[in-house]
């Protein structure tokens, strides 16, 4: 592993589990549209470079050594003994269609930053050049965190592949002793599932490793700190390890609420209460049967999800400004009058570095079966372009050269996204129908194309693997260089209709209207909404109310 991907990994996670960070959904093969398997992810952390990871295969000499960093500050943790052979790994995506996310759920703080050389981000990505099938992948990690330690707070990690998902849940045992306890459930196929940086496993099966993993000690060690002292059965992992609070509620359980009130088969308003911060309600379900058959399309739309049309929704109060911003600035907590105050967590964010949406596919060829939906930036506000588990070098524009923290670069996705999103924000209402219109047509494209894209890299297979990892290759920096192109233009559209406050009207074809002599034509002035400008007057009484004349 390269020291400078390390460097950039290590800042691009900065501060990860600050402001509950992460959002992580998951659809098992009988409960997705088109049979696959699907993971989506945010990586949620302000001052974060979002880029697309890239870690080519290779066989390694025997008695290789492999630097180990922490993601979270870049300190030098350690080595390890590198594997014999290492996969290649886009993202979090590897070639053999294995996927990896996790949401930082913290837990209990005696059992953090214990001694070792393994933190949670080094674990996904050193287990993801390992592993060929997600069971493999929680042996290995398990494995891992045994042999050189843990020193990470606790982690919720989605684990999938072509034919399997997983959920695994992991935190360490304190400053004093080295390793983890954890336990990891495979998911049945026929159900969606959903974490964000809250504990989820509860009770779990002691008896059944076709479906159930763990740590011989996940229980005994709870034992052995007075953390527990009921019957193994009882035993629950989330209420021991990381017991429900309202913000573990309020700010994290409140998006799985919202994904499962889209798509599960059931009516959410019974754990709504859960959802709502009230910890003697409920507990919302590890996960439900979907209503329908859920499509990669779908979980997009879940991730950008601001808990519109729910008690939750946030853009009809003052706090959305006049333009129904559904977005709060942070932090979450605050005071008022020596009040304690908070803001919604929504499951779409302004501090996304990047997204992804993972298909995993068990009837093609496992170099055409796994596509990488990934974008940067907030989810609402990002494209997913299709990338390739097998294709070996990303595309430039999501690359880590294009760009950091703090280098603007037109060529860096990252930046072009949040310049669009940015400009967005303030007018949400005014331009979010400008953004969605050039997104949505993007999105579409990819969609329909994939069927003939994925037809001819088969039959370029059949003659060489080799070569239609290259056809791959090429055509997912395609999509990214178009997406560039478009984005490009529509920054472009936006300062320009949008301009010192007002509108430029446009003609059918989204050119600019101009008048008969060439110029520029009238611009609407659009003034703030009705609703906000009653509060405004209500606020400030007299002040802004034109007096009567006298005759």
């Amino acid at each position: 592993m390269k020291k400078r991907i390390l460097l950039s990994l290590a800042a691009a996670l900065l501060a990860v589990s600050a402001g509950f960070a992460c959002t992580n959904f998951i659809v098992g093969k009988a409960a997705s549209a088109d049979g696959s398997v699907i993971v989506s992810y945010s990586a949620d952390s302000y001052g974060m470079y979002g880029y697309l990871a890239h870690f080519p295969a290779a066989v390694h000499p025997q008695g290789a050594m492999r630097d180990v960093y922490e993601w979270d500050t870049n300190k030098y943790l350690g080595q390890i003994p590198e594997a014999p052979v290492t996969y290649n790994v886009v993202g979090n995506m590897n070639e053999w269609q294995v996927t990896i996310g996790e949401t930082t759920n913290g837990g209990r703080e005696e059992c953090w930053h214990g001694p070792g050389v393994i933190d949670y981000g080094s674990l996904i990505y050193i287990t993801l050049q390992r592993a060929r099938t997600a069971r493999e992948a929680v042996e290995i990690m398990g494995a891992l965190v045994k042999e050189y330690g843990y020193v990470s707070e606790g982690e919720t990690f989605s684990i999938g592949d072509p034919n399997e998902a997983w959920i695994m849940e992991m935190i360490g045992k304190g400053k004093d002793e080295k390793g983890a306890v954890w336990v990891a459930l495979r998911l049945p196929d026929d159900v969606i599932c959903a974490h964000a940086n809250q504990a989820r496993v509860r009770q779990f099966p002691l008896d059944d490793p076709k479906n159930c993993l763990y740590s011989p000690d996940v229980i005994t060690f709870a034992r052995s700190k007075g953390w527990y002292k009921g019957e193994d059965k009882d035993f629950s992992f989330a209420d021991t390890y990381n017991p429900l609070t309202f913000d573990g509620l309020r700010f994290c359980d409140a998006r799985v609420w919202s994904f499962f009130n889209l798509y599960a088969d059931a009516d959410m308003s019974r754990w709504l209460p859960s959802a709502q911060g009230n910890v003697k309600a409920e507990p919302i379900p590890l996960y439900f049967k979907p209503k329908h058959k859920v499509s990669v399309a779908d979980v997009q739309a879940a991730m950008r999800d601001h808990y519109e049309g729910t008690p939750l929704d946030m853009t009809g109060d003052v706090g959305a400004g006049p333009w129904s911003m559904p977005y709060r600035l942070r932090p979450l907590s605050y005071k008022v009058d020596g009040k304690e105050c908070f803001n919604e967590r929504t499951i779409s964010t302004f501090q996304t570095g990047f997204t992804f949406v993972a298909q995993m596919r068990s009837w093609l060829p496992r170099e055409i079966g796994g596509v990488l939906w990934f974008g940067n930036d907030d989810a609402n506000t990002a494209v997913y372009t299709p990338i390739y588990c097998s294709i070996t070098e990303p595309p430039f524009c999501y690359s880590h050269e294009a760009g950091d923290a703090v280098t603007f670069s037109f060529e860096s996705a990252f930046w072009m996204f949040n310049w669009v999103s940015n400009m967005v924000y303030p007018r949400y209402s005014l331009m979010i129908d400008d953004l969605r219109k050039v997104q949505n047509a993007l999105e579409v494209s990819f969609f329909l194309g994939q069927e003939e894209v994925e037809k001819e890299a088969q039959a370029i297979y059949k003659a060489s693997p080799a070569s239609a990892v290259a056809y791959l290759t090429k055509y997912s920096a395609n999509t990214a260089d178009k997406t560039m192109k478009e984005w490009m233009l529509l920054a472009q559209k936006l300062i320009v209709k949008y301009n010192d406050c007002v509108i430029k009207p446009e003609n059918e074809d989204g050119t600019f209207r101009r008048t008969p002599e060439g110029l520029g034509d009238r611009v609407i002035t659009p003034g703030y909404p009705e609703e906000f400008n009653r509060r405004v007057i209500k606020e400030t009484g007299k002040r802004y109310l034109v007096p009567k004349q006298k005759k």
